[in-house]
């Protein structure tokens, strides 16, 4: 409970009268009056409020992308009064970035008050969503009542997917194109029936209509590559990239791009790995592939281990004859160290290796902002200092034969669908 303008008046009322009353004995007992008036007041509203009910319930998407702003709806309802006047704190998980806030409200009987509330996910997996915080306005407007609420709704985060306009601009840059050889068409080597998971561009339109029902044609001088993400699910993925962590981070950036790859009819698989390989799907082709590697994403955690990308590469290496194209999520920081420069080792004769990692954003502009402390040039030339040392890696990674990008984590994602595209169009694997 906390008191409204009414009883703090009251209060201060009597406060006066009872200073009052100890310099004329007439007025000794006439703070009796506001105190009673508020004693019982208060035990009135009391009372009231507990037979008042306010219905609230939650609405949202079941399912959120990860990293994409979405909303969830308050309803709230009543039929007790003409009129209750009240407040609510709205909050998202502390999984879920957001800004909470009070809002005021004003129930009219059996309308219902909507409030909206934008959250922006960071976390995979399932979150329950808080039950708002309400208080009730007393009849007298003495007090603020607090209630309790019950209204269950679960927020479901999965990696994030590819729009329709985004997939639209992928075809219009070209990516949708296959690559042929000497710039020349693709010779149709046969009609066949439709089969689930075929790109738009594989179907022949004219002999779908003329037969109506939808037909493939076999093209004889496209390629498809193979595609094998490795994402690093060990402890540095826990490090904050943006708005959210690495591991996030990976995660939509191979679901994105494994949804690109199936639109091209690429096969695409995926290789979980920490200090050991935690996941692995083989390469297929088609919508069902990329079902299957959506659903081994969105149940991936950080764990404790380091992730060791020398294991993970010879597991690769014995995994497969066919040459892949090797796309491995990782910290490039640890491009330095053995492992990494291993795994390029091991992997790039046979295999095209695009080894990716974020940037830190706000240690990149450190070197640029003006210093306010003693301590300014020293954190300036540590960051000079990570951004040599990434740039270093990231040419030690190519000296080894390697394909190596970093960008900012909103970049990230752009700058790895660019190399994929310029790979495919200039037939590197």
């Amino acid at each position: 409970m906390s008191l409204q303008r009414n009883g703090l008046l009251l209060i201060l009322l009597t406060g006066l009268l009872g200073i009052l009353g100890q310099w004329d004995a007439a007025l000794a007992r006439v703070w009796l009056l506001p105190a009673a008036l508020v004693a019982f007041g208060l035990m009135y509203e009391s009372l009231m409020v507990r037979r008042w009910r306010v219905r609230v319930r939650l609405e949202g998407s079941e399912r959120w992308p990860l990293g994409r702003e979405r909303s969830v709806r308050y309803v709230f309802e009543q039929h007790e009064r003409a009129m209750i006047r009240a407040q609510s704190a709205l909050a998202a998980p502390e999984t879920f970035a957001a800004d909470p806030r009070i809002e005021p409200l004003r129930l009219p009987r059996g309308r219902e008050i909507a409030l909206a509330v934008r959250a922006k996910p960071r976390r995979l997996g399932r979150h329950a969503w808080p039950a708002p915080r309400l208080r009730l306005a007393g009849p007298l407007q003495l007090a603020w009542w607090p209630v309790q609420t019950q209204a269950e709704y679960c927020a479901v985060v999965i990696p994030d997917l590819l729009g329709r306009a985004e997939r639209a601009a992928g075809d219009a840059r070209g990516e949708g194109c296959a690559a042929h050889a000497g710039g020349g068409s693709a010779e149709i080597v046969q009609l066949r029936e439709y089969r689930h998971g075929d790109p738009l561009r594989a179907i022949d339109w004219k002999a779908s209509a003329r037969r109506g029902r939808l037909i493939s044609r076999d093209l004889a001088e496209e390629r498809h590559l193979e595609v094998l993400l490795a994402v690093d699910v060990g402890r540095a993925g826990a490090l904050t990239a943006g708005e959210i962590d690495r591991l996030g981070l990976y995660v939509n950036v191979a679901a994105r791009l494994a949804q690109r790859a199936a639109d091209l009819d690429d096969a695409v698989g995926l290789l979980l790995f920490a200090e050991r390989p935690v996941a692995l799907l083989r390469p297929a082709r088609g919508e069902a592939a990329v079902a299957r590697i959506r659903r081994t994403l969105a149940e991936c955690t950080v764990h404790p281990g380091q992730g060791n990308p020398a294991l993970a590469a010879a597991h690769i290496r014995a995994m497969s004859p066919r040459r892949m194209l090797i796309v491995m999520l990782t910290d490039l920081l640890d491009a330095a160290t053995e492992e990494l420069s291993d795994a390029v080792r091991l992997l790039a004769p046979k295999h095209f290796v695009l080894v990716c990692g974020p940037q830190n954003a706000r240690i990149t502009r450190l070197p640029a902002e003006p210093a306010h402390d003693a301590l300014d040039p020293f954190r300036a030339l540590a960051a000079a200092e990570y951004h040599r040392t990434l740039v270093g890696n990231v040419r030690a990674l190519r000296a080894l034969g390697a394909a190596a990008l970093t960008a900012r984590p909103e970049q990230l994602d752009r700058a790895v669908f660019d190399a994929y595209q310029r790979f495919r169009r200039q037939r590197r694997v």
